[in-house]
């Protein structure tokens, strides 16, 4: 053992010498002619192509460089294997990014990875070298050279590259999206701009409200997250048909039916940012422009209570008042405030400038945009507001019905339908049409009883029939009001017959005598 120890001790060294004079015999340009001439019978000779893709390209960062590594890490981390890709590995490595939620799994330092793309087998290699000292440099590189080889059958390369490079963008931008938080912006007071120059302060997006939670008719809830999917999935649709790559939602009801939660069920559902527009807060046409420029795409504009935040009444009322109100506000301008007084509020946006900045050319200088507007009072819009191109789906948030109530029993005390006796399913579907509650006032019914379950159960059918002998009390007051009023018009009616018939008979009388002196004269 020992003399096998010494021989292949004798061997390193030989090899040692002659690599060390090669080194000194030969120059080294040589040895790197020699190597680059190597290089190229082996890929003459070779079945593959290979492409580097590395993290630092001369002094900026290798957008693919990044977009691959967020494709492989979720190819990576993915078990099942589908039929448009797939990959293996055997050793990853995980990290979570900053301002992300998710971790996320990555190829170790220089391993392999066989990934599948229509059909075609392609190979993954990340490589990790040590980088060489640097000289003087205003941007420090780093300590380490990091890149991504591709390897590819060069019979598949004309194929599948192309499409290939454009999926692993594409999917990359995806995950990025889904990992990182949403934000929730507002538009700055008067239209300042912040340390960087834009109009939109934001703050993390937290709302846990989805469509699972969201208590609607869940047939109207599946047309929404079907509208909405096929919106997002669209881009081809949209760029084919010579439409702007935007959809426009209206959410109208009474208070307390849950439009804000709507909007943040939306945006989760997408992945989207909002955008929260105040337009009190923007002073001129001019200025609302701006503000959607500084939009990204793949967001959620959002104006609520688009009734109460500017004068958008008709504009047939105009007329009304002999052209007063256009002389006030200009030509087609309707000013803030919801009186529409010039001295309570300076904004001085037009029903032109809103239209054209949910409809006009300004409203395509971004893409994959959804304008959402919300109202309680629907007849008070101006009808250019409501057609389509502008508010495109027209959502009505009502009153709690009976499968709503079922999803808040859901959410609140974590009942299904299978939990709840079916005489007590039989009173609360029997009363809640009538009653007319909101989610929002039922939500708070059980929150307070959240402690315990039959109680809240209890209390939600009491202030259910609660409110609907109310409504029946209401109602059967209304009606007995109408009954007096038609009985004291029908008394008062012989009276005006009576007073209209001698009127009549003295008038006559009067035309008769006036026709006698007539006659005389």
């Amino acid at each position: 053992m020992k003399e096998l120890w010494t021989t292949m001790a004798s061997l390193m060294g030989v090899l040692a010498f002659c690599q060390t004079l090669l080194h000194t015999v030969i120059p080294p340009e040589l040895r790197f002619a020699f190597l680059k001439l190597f290089q190229r019978l082996f890929n003459c000779f070779s079945s593959y192509c290979y492409y580097e893709i590395t993290e630092i390209d001369g002094v900026n960062t290798n957008e693919l460089y990044n977009a691959v590594q967020l494709y492989l890490s979720s190819s990576a981390s993915s078990t099942t294997t589908t039929t448009t890709n797939s990959a293996t590995s055997n050793r990853l490595s995980l990290t979570r990014g900053l301002n992300s939620s998710a971790i996320t799994f990555g190829l170790s330092n220089n391993d392999r990875l066989c990934d599948v793309f229509n059909g075609v087998s392609v190979v993954w290699e990340h490589i990790v070298t040590p980088r060489q000292s640097q000289t003087f440099s205003w941007r420090p590189l780093p300590e380490e050279k990091r890149g991504f080889t591709l390897r590819i059958n060069k019979r598949d390369k004309p194929h599948i590259l192309e499409a290939y490079l454009d999926f692993i963008t594409e999917k990359a931008n995806e995950i990025r999206r889904k990992n990182q938080d949403r934000l929730l912006y507002t538009n700055s007071r008067g239209g300042s701009l912040d340390s960087r120059g834009h109009p939109w302060e934001s703050v993390p997006f937290k709302h846990p409200s989805t469509f699972d939670t969201l208590a609607m008719d869940p047939t109207k809830k599946a047309e929404i997250m079907s509208d909405l999917r096929d919106f997002a999935d669209g881009q081809a649709f949209y760029k084919r048909t010579g439409r702007a790559w935007k959809r426009g939602y209206l959410l109208y009801g009474p208070p307390g039916t849950g439009k804000s939660s709507m909007i943040a069920a939306m945006a989760n559902f997408l992945g989207y940012d909002i955008y929260d527009l105040e337009l009190t807060e923007v002073n001129t046409n001019s200025e609302l422009r701006k503000l959607l420029m500084k939009t990204s795409s793949k967001s959620i504009i959002v104006i609520e209570d688009i009734d109460c935040s500017i004068n958008l009444t008709n504009r047939k009322k105009s007329s009304f008042d002999g052209g007063k109100s256009e002389m006030r506000n200009g030509p087609g301008g309707l000013q803030g405030g919801p009186g529409g007084d010039p001295e309570n509020n300076s904004n001085s946006i037009t029903l032109s400038g809103l239209l054209n900045f949910t409809d006009g050319l300004w409203s395509c200088c971004g893409s994959e945009r959804i304008f959402v507007f919300t109202t309680n009072h629907i007849e008070k819009l101006d009808p250019a507001l409501l057609r389509s191109g502008r508010m495109d789906m027209h959502v009505f948030m009502s009153y709690c019905s009976f499968p709503s109530l079922k999803i808040l029993l859901k959410n609140y005390l974590g009942w299904d339908d299978g939990d709840i006796g079916t005489e007590v399913l039989e009173k609360l579907s029997a009363v809640i049409d009538e009653a007319e509650m909101t989610p929002a006032d039922i939500s708070e019914v059980l929150i307070k009883n959240r402690r315990d379950n039959d109680k809240a159960l209890r209390e939600v059918l009491e202030s259910l029939r609660s409110r609907a002998r109310g409504r029946r009390r209401r109602l059967e007051a209304e009606v007995e009001e109408m009954a007096e009023e038609e009985e004291k018009r029908a008394l008062d009616s012989p009276k005006e017959v009576g007073c209209a018939a001698t009127g009549g008979a003295a008038e006559v009388e009067l035309n008769y005598k006036k026709g006698g002196k007539e006659e005389d004269n």
